[in-house]
């Protein structure tokens, strides 16, 4: 039996890790990066048809995206999961976490193109540049620019919704953390390894989010 006054215990550390990390490979990386996948491309895919498309197709979709924003995201996942009975539930969360946050991705491509300076615009009007290739070549290029940072922070806020799942079944790292502190009478080390993955997981991003965005500004 484990000293239970002890406030760290190294066995109970190292016992808990493995457990963590398989939680953390399996479901919490992979939900967020294919979820944040789905929502980066489905995020463009609303904003482009609230631009583009006439009414009432805009505004149903609009509608949509705002509903979908102010719905809270267990919610969503429990409807899913109970709806759609067919598929997993990993599956469920992935697809949920995507269309979540493809709504708030949206905005961030929205303030990006209305960024775009009006005279980019008349400029591809009075090239006659057809609408694929004003968005191809100028709109979309310039509008990641102002978009980058703000994708990547929702990208690590995804990461850290993940224990989220738990309403749907899924054991991801902090979920599998709380289960082994279950099974050993010993919670500290397990989630104090938890928050330490999402630590070292988080910061190495934004890093690579701030270089990204200095390397489009350069390139543009």
């Amino acid at each position: 039996m484990q000293n239970q006054n002890s406030a760290w215990d190294w066995d109970i550390a190292f016992r808990a890790l493995p457990d963590i990390l398989e939680g953390f490979l399996t479901v919490t990386l992979l939900v967020t990066v294919v979820s944040t996948l789905i929502a980066a491309v489905l995020g463009l895919v609303w904003a482009m048809i609230i631009r583009l498309a006439p009414q009432p197709i805009s505004g149903i979709v609009k509608w949509i995206v705002s509903f979908i924003r102010m719905t809270p995201i267990v919610v969503q996942l429990l409807f899913a999961y109970y709806t759609f009975l067919m598929f997993d539930a990993i599956t469920i969360g992935i697809v949920v976490f995507g269309i979540h946050y493809s709504t708030y991705m949206s905005e961030v491509y929205r303030a990006g193109i209305d960024a775009v300076p009006k005279g980019q615009w008349e400029a591809t009007t009075a090239l006659s540049m057809s609408t694929r290739r004003t968005w191809t070549a100028v709109v979309i290029p310039q509008a990641l620019r102002a978009t980058v940072p703000a994708l990547g922070n929702y990208a690590i806020s995804m990461f850290k919704d993940t224990p989220f799942l738990l309403v749907i079944g899924v054991v991801e790292m902090v979920n599998a953390a709380q289960i082994f502190g279950g099974n050993n009478f010993r919670y500290v080390e397990a989630i104090t390894l938890a928050g330490i993955i999402f630590l070292l997981a988080s910061y190495p991003t934004s890093v690579l989010v701030r270089r990204l965005e200095k390397r489009l500004a350069y390139a543009y």
